[in-house]
C-alpha cells in the first residue's frame, strides 16, 4: 500500500523544475548564448596553453605530407600497398643521410667551424675600411652587432651541424608524420566525426583540397631546395671559393623560407667570398644573384602556379610573428600553415555565399506565389 504513494512522490519530483531548469525563454536563449562565448574564450585559452604541441602536431601533418607525396609518386610506379610504400620512401631519405654523412659529413663539419672565425675577420676587414675612410663607428655598437651576428650565424652552423644529434621535437614530429602517412583517412575520419553530420562533407572536401595542396608546395619547395643546393655548391667550388660545400648545404636549407632565407644564405655566401679578395667577392654576388633569379621566375611561379599562390608580404609577417613566439619551428612551418588557413577561408567564404545564393534564389522563387 505504501508503494502507491512513493510512487507518486517520485513522479511529482521528476516534473517539478530543478535549479538548472529556466522557465523563461528569452533568459533560456541568452544564457545558451553566454555559455556559448564561455566555451569560445575557454578553447582560445586552451589552444594558446597548448600552441606549442598542436604547432608540433601540425609539424608532423606537414612531414606526412612530404612522406605521403613520395609514397604516390612510388605507386605510379609500383603497384604495392601502402605501408609498403611509405617504408621505401623512409627508406631512400634514410639512405641519402647516411649517404651525406659518409662522404660530406667531415668535410661540412670542419667547415662549419671555420665559418665563424671567417665572418668574425671579414667583420674585422669592414671596420678597418671605414676607419681608412674618415667613418669613426662606435665601438661598442659594432661589438654588439657584431655578436648578435655571429651569435645567429653559430645558430645557423650549429643546425647544420647538428643534424646528427635529433631533439625530441624533431623526433616527436618525424613519429607523428610517419603515423600519419600510414594511414590518413583514419585520422582524417576522426576529425569529421567530431564535427555536425551536415558539416562533414565539406570538411573532407576541403581537407583533400589542402593535402593535395599541401603536397605540392612541399614538392615545390624541396626541388627549390636541391637546385638551389647543387646550383650554388657547383659555381662556388667551380671558382675556387671556401666553404662551397657549406655554403651550398645553408642555401639549400635555407630555400625552405621563402624571403628569409636567401637574403640570410646570401650575406654569408658573399662574406666568405670577399675573404678570397674583391674578384671573389664580386663572383659570390654575381652567384647569388643568379640564383635569387632563378628562385625569383623560374621556381616561386611553379610552385604559386600549382599551389596557393600567397603574398610575399603576408609570408613574411607570418614568418616574423611565429618566428618570434616558437623560434625555428614557427619560422619553418609559418608557411605551410598560412596556405592551409587561407584554403579553409577561401573554402569557408564559398560555402557562405553558396548558401546566401540559395537563398536569395530561393526568396525569388516564392516572391511571385506570394504577390
Amino acid at each position: 500500500m505504501a508503494s502507491g504513494p512513493q510512487q507518486e512522490v517520485e513522479a511529482d519530483l521528476s516534473e517539478r523544475a530543478g535549479p538548472t531548469d529556466i522557465s523563461d525563454p528569452l533568459i533560456r536563449t541568452e544564457a545558451r548564448k553566454a555559455f556559448v562565448w564561455i566555451g569560445m574564450v575557454a578553447l582560445l585559452a586552451l589552444t594558446v596553453f597548448l600552441s606549442q604541441s598542436l604547432l608540433v602536431i601540425f609539424g608532423g601533418i606537414v612531414f606526412g605530407a612530404l612522406i605521403d607525396g613520395g609514397a604516390r609518386m612510388v605507386g605510379k610506379v609500383l603497384k604495392i600497398p601502402r605501408g609498403l610504400r611509405v617504408g621505401l620512401v623512409l627508406l631512400f631519405a634514410l639512405l641519402f643521410l647516411l649517404w651525406v654523412g659518409r662522404f660530406a659529413g667531415s668535410q661540412i663539419a670542419s667547415q662549419a667551424a671555420e665559418l665563424p672565425a671567417t665572418i668574425e675577420n671579414q667583420f674585422r676587414h669592414g671596420l678597418s675600411w671605414l676607419r681608412a675612410h674618415g667613418i669613426q663607428p662606435r665601438i661598442t655598437e659594432l661589438r654588439g652587432m657584431a655578436q648578435e651576428a655571429l651569435g645567429g650565424i653559430g645558430q645557423v652552423t650549429r643546425v647544420v651541424g647538428g643534424l646528427i644529434g635529433v631533439v625530441t621535437t624533431l623526433f616527436l614530429i618525424l613519429v607523428l608524420g610517419i603515423y600519419f602517412a600510414l594511414e590518413p583517412r583514419l585520422y582524417r575520419r576522426g576529425v569529421g566525426w567530431m564535427l555536425p553530420i551536415d558539416r562533414r562533407d565539406n570538411f573532407e572536401s576541403t581537407a583533400a583540397i589542402m593535402g593535395q595542396a599541401l603536397r605540392r608546395l612541399l614538392f615545390g619547395r624541396l626541388i627549390g631546395m636541391i637546385v638551389e643546393g647543387l646550383f650554388t655548391w657547383a659555381m662556388l667550388q667551380f671558382y675556387g671559393v671556401p666553404m662551397a660545400a657549406l655554403l651550398g648545404l645553408i642555401t639549400g636549407l635555407l630555400a625552405f623560407l621563402p624571403n628569409i632565407g636567401a637574403p640570410i644564405s646570401g650575406m654569408i655566401m658573399i662574406l666568405v667570398g670577399f675573404s678570397g679578395g674583391y674578384e671573389m667577392g664580386l663572383y659570390t654576388i654575381f652567384v647569388y644573384l643568379l640564383i635569387h633569379l632563378i628562385d625569383g621566375y623560374l621556381i616561386v611561379p611553379m610552385i604559386a602556379r600549382k599551389t596557393v599562390d600567397l603574398p610575399p608580404a603576408l609570408v613574411l609577417a607570418a614568418q616574423l610573428i611565429m618566428g618570434v613566439l616558437f623560434g625555428l619551428l614557427g619560422l619553418a612551418l609559418a608557411d605551410p600553415l598560412v596556405a592551409m588557413i587561407k584554403i579553409w577561408l577561401e573554402r569557408e567564404a564559398d560555402r557562405n555565399g553558396g548558401a546566401e545564393t540559395d537563398l536569395l534564389q530561393g526568396s525569388a522563387a516564392i516572391a511571385p506565389g506570394s504577390a
